[in-house]
Parts: C-alpha cells; sequence; structure tokens
C-alpha cells in the first residue's frame, strides 16, 4: 500500500532510531554516536554506528547502512509496509484502512477470524500441558531432552485424551462449529459428532513469519499411526508455502539456512544455538518453500535424514534449491539418524564440525550416484563418467560449468579435455549451448582520478550532515550541480533544499529510494570519514580543500563535456566561483 511523504516521515520522526535499534542490539555510546557489533555480519570489534543527530546507522565493516524503516526491514526480513505498519503501531500513529470490496473484505474477516480461533486453539493447548492433564506429554517432552525454555518459545502444548475438549472449549468461547472444521481443529462424523481432530497428542503450533499460528502438527508419544497428524490446508494454511521454524530462522543472522526433515529435528537445534533451522511441513520440499528461502539466504543446508529416504528426499531437494538458485550444501549425519539424535549424542560443537565439512550438493549427487557403478569395472566406469557428463550439462552459465568441469575431473580423475568433449558432446545432443573457450585474464582498470572525485563529493556531505550549519557558509560557492554523480546530485538537492527552508532530517533522504543498494550508498554519503581526522587547527584548511576540490571537479567536468548540463554563463560564474573560492577563508566557527 503507498503511504504519503508526509505520513512516512511523521512516523520515522516519531521513532527515534536510537531507542528502535538498541532494542535489538547492545550499543554505547561513544562522542555522539552510538557503536555496537554490527547485526549483519560478524565482528569482534563494534564498527555498527547509530546517529541520533542523523537518525541513521552505518556500518563501517560492512556498509549496511540505512534510517529506521531500513534497518526493521533488514532485520526483520520484512517488507516496507510491514515496517510502517510496526513502527506506526510504536508510535501510536493511526495509518489510514484500505478500502476493500466487499468480497475482499468477506475473505479478510475470515482470514482474521481463522488466526484468531488457531491462535485460542494454541493457548489451550499450551495451558493443557502445563496442566495435571498434560503430565503424559509434559515427561514425553522431557524425556526427549527439550528444556522448559525451549517448550516456551516453540508454544508446545497439548491435546487431551478425549476427543471433546478443545471443541467444548472453543463453543465457549463463541467460535461457530463451521469456524472451528474449517480451521482443521475439529471433524464431524455420524457416530462422534463435531470432535477433536487432535487428541492425545503433543502439539507443535505451526507459524507464519509473522508468528501467526496458522496450523498445528500433533505427534504420538508411542508407536500409534499417524506418527505425526497435521492440519488440513485452509485460507490461512499453506503447506507449500510455508515452513516449521521460519519465525525464528528469519532473524537469526546467519550466513544460511540449515533445512531438516522433521518439528523435533528444528527443536532441537535451536535448543543447540542452532537457530537458523527449518523443516518443511510434513510434505516434500516444493519450490515455494524455497523462493520462501531465497528472500533471507542464497545458502541452503540439508540436514535430512541419513537412511535411504533421507538421502532421497536429499536428492529432491537439491533439484529443486538449484532451479530456484540457491545454493546447496549436505550435511552428513551418520552415524546419527537425525539431527535430533546427532545432538543428544555428539552435542553442538560436533554438528558445526560437519556443517564445516558440508559437502557440495552436486558431489553429493555424484557420490550417491556412484553407488550404482562398479568402478572397478571399466565399462561401468565409462558409463558414469558419461552420467557426470550429463548432470554438468545442466549448468547453463559458462563460467559455473567450466569450474565443475575442472572440480570433477580432478576429484574422479578423468582428463580435463576428455571430459569437457564429453559434455560438449552432450551439450550438442542435447540442445545446451557448449561451453566456451576459458577467457584469459586480463587486468582490472584502475580508476583512482575518478574514485576521488567521488570520494570529495562523499566527504563534502558528511561533513555538511554533521555540522548543518556549514551550509550556510559554502552555498555561495556550491551548487547541487557540482556533485557530478547523479544519486549524489540526488541527495544533494533534498538536503540543499531542506536546509534552505530551515529543516535538518537527513534520514528522510533515504526514504527517496526504494533500491536497497541505492540506500546503502546513501548512507554512506553520510558516513564518509577523512582518512587521517584533522587536528582542530587543520581541519579550516581540509575543509576547504574539499570545497575547492569539489568545484574544481565540477568546472572540469562540465567543461570536458563541452558545456553540457550548463550553460556558457554558468560556466563561466562556476569558473570565477572557483577563483574567489580559492582565495577565501571558511570559517568553522
Amino acid at each position: 500500500m503507498y503511504y504519503p511523504d508526509e505520513l512516512v516521515e511523521e512516523v520515522r520522526a516519531k521513532n527515534d532510531i536510537v531507542d528502535v535499534i538498541s532494542g535489538y542490539v547492545r550499543i554505547q555510546k561513544k562522542g555522539s554516536s552510538y557503536f555496537g557489533l554490527c547485526p549483519f555480519h560478524n565482528e569482534k570489534s563494534p564498527s555498527f554506528s547509530v546517529s541520533r543527530d542523523k537518525q541513521m546507522y552505518y556500518c563501517f565493516g560492512c556498509g549496511a547502512g540505512g534510517n529506521v524503516f531500513t534497518f526493521l526491514m533488514a532485520y526483520e526480513n520484512c517488507s516496507f509496509p510491514e515496517a510502517i505498519k510496526e513502527l506506526a503501531e510504536r508510535a501510536g500513529v493511526g495509518l489510514p484502512e484500505m478500502e476493500y470490496s466487499e468480497e475482499v473484505k468477506k475473505r479478510e474477516n475470515k482470514r482474521a477470524k481463522l488466526l484468531e480461533v488457531n491462535k485460542e486453539a494454541a493457548r489451550y493447548f499450551y495451558y493443557l500441558l502445563r496442566s495435571p492433564k498434560g503430565t503424559a506429554g509434559h515427561q514425553y517432552l522431557t524425556g526427549r531432552s527439550l528444556s522448559e525454555e525451549t517448550m516456551k518459545k516453540f508454544g508446545l502444548g497439548f491435546a487431551s485424551v478425549s476427543n471433546q475438549e478443545l471443541v467444548s472449549y472453543l463453543r465457549s468461547k463463541g467460535y461457530v462449529d463451521e469456524l472451528v472444521k474449517e480451521a482443521g481443529l475439529a471433524s464431524f462424523d455420524e457416530k462422534y459428532g463435531m470432535h477433536d481432530k487432535f487428541w492425545n497428542r503433543v502439539m507443535f503450533p505451526i507459524q507464519d513469519i509473522n508468528h501467526k499460528v496458522i496450523g498445528f502438527g500433533g505427534r504420538v508419544m508411542g508407536d500409534g499411526k499417524p506418527k505425526y497428524l497435521n492440519s488440513p490446508e485452509s485460507m490461512v494454511f499453506d503447506k507449500s508455502r510455508n515452513l516449521y521454524g521460519l519465525n525464528f530462522a528469519r532473524t537469526s543472522r546467519k550466513n544460511n539456512i540449515i533445512l531438516c526433515e522433521g518439528y523435533m529435528d528444528v527443536i532441537a537445534m535451536h535448543q543447540a544455538g542452532y537457530t537458523q533451522a527449518v523443516a518443511s511441513l510434513g510434505t516434500a520440499f516444493t519450490i515455494g518453500q524455497a523462493s520462501l528461502l531465497r528472500r533471507y539466504t542464497n545458502e541452503v543446508l540439508l540436514a535430512y535424514d541419513s537412511d535411504g529416504a533421507g538421502v532421497n528426499a536429499a536428492l529432491r531437494a537439491i533439484g529443486i534449491l538449484r532451479e530456484s538458485g540457491l545454493r546447496g550444501r549436505v550435511i552428513n549425519m551418520e552415524p546419527a539418524k537425525d539431527p535430533d539424535e546427532f545432538m543428544k549424542t555428539f552435542g553442538a560443537p560436533a554438528f558445526q564440525e560437519r556443517i564445516d565439512q558440508a559437502e557440495n550438493s552436486f558431489f553429493f549427487e555424484l557420490r550417491i550416484l556412484e553407488r550404482d557403478y562398479d568402478m572397478r569395472d571399466p565399462d561401468a566406469k565409462t558409463r558414469f563418467y558419461r552420467e557426470i557428463a550429463k548432470k554438468l550439462c545442466n549448468f547453463e552459465e559458462e563460467v559455473e560449468r567450466e569450474n565443475y568441469i575442472q572440480s570433477v575431473a580432478e576429484k574422479y580423475h578423468i582428463g580435463y579435455d576428455n571430459l569437457r568433449k564429453l559434455v560438449v558432446s552432450y551439450a550438442a545432443q542435447t540442445g545446451f549451448v557448449k561451453p566456451v573457450e576459458r577467457p584469459k585474464p586480463t587486468v582490472a582498470v584502475k580508476n583512482t582520478p575518478q574514485e576521488n572525485v567521488k570520494r570529495n563529493q562523499r566527504l563534502l556531505l558528511t561533513w555538511i550532515t554533521e555540522e548543518p550549519e556549514l551550509y550556510q557558509k559554502i552555498k555561495k560557492y556550491i551548487q547541487v550541480e557540482d556533485f557530478t554523480e547523479t544519486l549524489y546530485r540526488q541527495v544533494a538537492r533534498k538536503l540543499f533544499e531542506d536546509l534552505d527552508q530551515g529543516v535538518f532530517h537527513p534520514a528522510s533522504v533515504i526514504s527517496m529510494f526504494q533500491d536497497e543498494e541505492e540506500q546503502r550508498e546513501v548512507a554512506s554519503l553520510f558516513n564518509t570519514k577523512l582518512e587521517r581526522e584533522p587536528t582542530e587547527t587543520d581541519r579550516e584548511k581540509a575543509l576547504h580543500d574539499i570545497v575547492c576540490q569539489v568545484k574544481s571537479n565540477s568546472v572540469a567536468y562540465y567543461s570536458g563535456a563541452g558545456g553540457e548540463g550548463m550553460t556558457i554563463k554558468q560556466l563561466i560564474d562556476a569558473k570565477k566561483a572557483l577563483e574567489e573560492l580559492r582565495k577565501t577563508h571558511i570559517s568553522l566557527h
């Protein structure tokens, strides 16, 4: 939904960035800014700065930067509308309601009711687990080595041995039978009438990325069948587009996500500190789930069961990950059956070793494929190599294909040229573009003068935001057009217009840009530092030099462009201003 600029600015202004970020990151005041460990990359020394004056954050280590909106979007992995809603609610700012048609309004009301009844059911299951009626369930979970804190985090519960209690409870809360049935919490038949779908099971609430309960998984505590019973799909529960544990994993600040098969695997991993673990919901991994993961990571580690079914599931998942543009690696669980058993038997440090040793998904496929061939038999060995060549054809990107050809040749002791010829042959047969010749290395061209030009412009913008009163002293000499980079010029225009009106909100400038990379670059414009911090006596000289350089580069730029972008008169005036500027002393006091 579109929100007016005035409303966006009101929400931003009423959410002090230091107060908001301190709720997520431990920061301490140093000078005029606050510093802490960056939440967006691993570091040991604090390089993450938060400025109350600028209402911006910036990491001098990884370059992450922006205002309170971009922080929430990056940290919570949410969209701009979601961020503005959360911050508006925090600040008590009312947002306009969207206008719905009657049909859409009815649908949204039904959706809200389903979420509401699921939440109430989750509360009931949660309460029951901690009551005398839930003793068996509680003993089962503690017997699986789960702590009270972990049970609370995941909202684990218990469904009573009676198959009527939840229905009766929800009726007492005013929920009609039809809604309870539609939520998948109850069923109806002639023998039992309206009765609970889940009974005598430990319960796992399934939450979407916003922590809303959308369904349930119930596990028997003995040898009953089915072992797991899951909610049917509904208006709020689409198994193929949700993942168990993603509501926590998406903010784990890890470089990967670990994909497991079961609820208990995910919970055991989180309890051990691997908070990036998720699981598919009683179904095979899907394209929709891969697309969801792609919002939060580029690499997925598969921690599937080590039995035959787990291997086959991993092979299917690898193809889906590759199709979705995600890197995949496979964690070896052996001799344990699954991550839950691994944690209990070997512990978290040993699992980290397995993560470090995780196998490239393509080589995992080849290793499993190799089991079907007797490598002592030349004929079988040749057929295996042919299958490898066919698989290599699936890499459409030339550089990637070339890299894998080289690595496979080394691993399986095949001559590189022979393997490459085989791949080219199969590529021609199947219609794939054949691999190109490896390009000769070229020397990157350095553009130091241009970088110096950009750096001086960044330094000047940073200086103005740190000492806005400086603008009045240099506005006679520096105009918006003197910033020759398009992005810098857009920033300077907004900043100068605000300062001319006596307004100073550099954080609002970031809201002009929607692209994440542009937002990061804008943040860097306001956080560029001199390589050496000058002494107080040298600061005025440093400033004078920077202003002169910006003006001089501007004159050279427009002169070199044949005056394009500036009239002849403007160019003559700019040259006069530069001459005057060189003779002028700019005071910082």
